[in-house]
């Protein structure tokens, strides 16, 4: 059997969810000895999407696409299933003390994302089959701050909750998590595919995110991910089920009528979300920054974004290692935190905002 991909894309009619179905599918194949690779196996088979072998999940190279652009969409729009070797998990401050790998790219198109330049050439997305190995790992890391509390974000490098439907990996990870005294996980999201969650026996030891924005953010710069009131019925649900619940407006962006847009925002999601919400609520703030590298890629693969990215406007903030970033200059940056936070404070007087960066 010839299972080469191609580039026809699927018929509307097996478009049966509206969750992410990938249209070129890649085994590592040591992953089809594992429980959760024989289901993706059968449902790629089920809906009979193309797939090969490949030898390794960190290299796909043969992907078809005339040109660079045309590669990065079809990457996009590719699964590959494998094995995660690597088992020591990186940091992940200030969200958490370190990063659980459970998939690595994300099916949005969101223009400002960090993960265009930290994935380079291999934005395709990667789901990992062998959780026993990943939650064993995270249990060397539990036990070895004990008594310490270790969290655990799990959308470092991914936005799970858009590959749940597929994998099932988020549903056993919380779960695991209940079990541990000592450990809690937390994941933001951008899309709205969480029914699977709303019965897990979860102790409160997950903490459910959700990213929203002004509506000219979301419009302009995040395709491909769940609308904004789609992720407000999440939300509900989530805080419905009991989870600790919280929202990241990220990235913060100064546009015209900005002052309008994240008011509306603040306000909608006051008329939103069940009272109970609002008892244990976070936010976490963060400016939009880029870097020269993150500028030159993302005009590239998005030519006519509206993306203000002109660093004549800009501050140039120092990070960890000598590498630096392009943020708003002070004043703008104060007057956005001081602004948000005041409507935050309005709409929910009990939440607690992490931080602002």
């Amino acid at each position: 059997m010839d299972n080469t991909p191609t580039l026809e894309r699927p018929a509307p009619a097996r478009r049966v969810h509206e969750s992410f179905i990938p249209e070129l599918v890649y085994f590592e194949p040591a992953s089809l000895d594992y429980p959760k690779g024989r289901q993706i196996m059968d449902w790629v088979k089920s809906l009979d999407i193309p797939y090969q072998m490949t030898t390794s999940h960190n290299r796909i190279t043969n992907l078809p696409g005339d040109t660079e652009l045309e590669q990065y969409k079809i990457a996009k729009r590719t699964l590959v299933v494998g094995i995660r070797k690597t088992l020591k998990f990186d940091t992940s401050k200030p969200s958490a003390e370190y990063a659980i790998p459970i998939a690595t790219g994300c099916m949005g198109h969101c223009h400002y994302c960090y993960l265009q330049t930290t994935l380079g050439a291999k934005p395709y997305i990667r789901v990992y089959v062998n959780m026993d190995d990943i939650l064993e790992a995270a249990k060397g890391y539990i036990d070895e701050r004990k008594p310490e509390i270790t969290r655990f974000e799990a959308a470092c490098t991914s936005d799970p909750v858009g590959l749940e439907p597929i994998t099932g990996s988020l549903k056993e990870l919380i779960a695991f998590m209940a079990e541990q005294e000592y450990g809690r996980l937390r994941f933001v999201t951008k899309f709205h595919y969480v029914d699977s969650l709303l019965d897990i026996k979860h102790n409160g030891h997950t903490r459910i995110r959700f990213s929203v924005n002004a509506k000219y953010v979301i419009k302009h710069f995040e395709p491909s991910t769940s609308p904004f009131e789609k992720r407000i019925e999440a939300a509900a649900k989530i805080a419905g089920a009991g989870y600790p619940l919280g929202f990241i407006i990220a990235p913060i962006i100064w546009h015209e009528g900005w002052q309008d847009g994240y008011a509306e925002l603040l306000a909608e999601l006051a008329r939103a979300l069940p009272k109970e919400a609002s008892s244990n609520l976070t936010f976490e703030l963060i400016q939009h920054r880029f870097t020269k590298t993150a500028k030159n890629v993302i005009e590239k693969r998005y030519p006519r974004t509206k993306l203000e990215m002109d660093i004549e406007k800009r501050k140039y903030k120092w990070g960890r290692w000598g590498q630096g970033k392009y943020v708003y200059p002070d004043e703008q940056a104060e007057a956005l935190r001081m602004f948000i936070s005041e409507r935050i404070f309005d709409h929910f007087a009990d939440a607690k905002i992490e931080y602002f960066t």
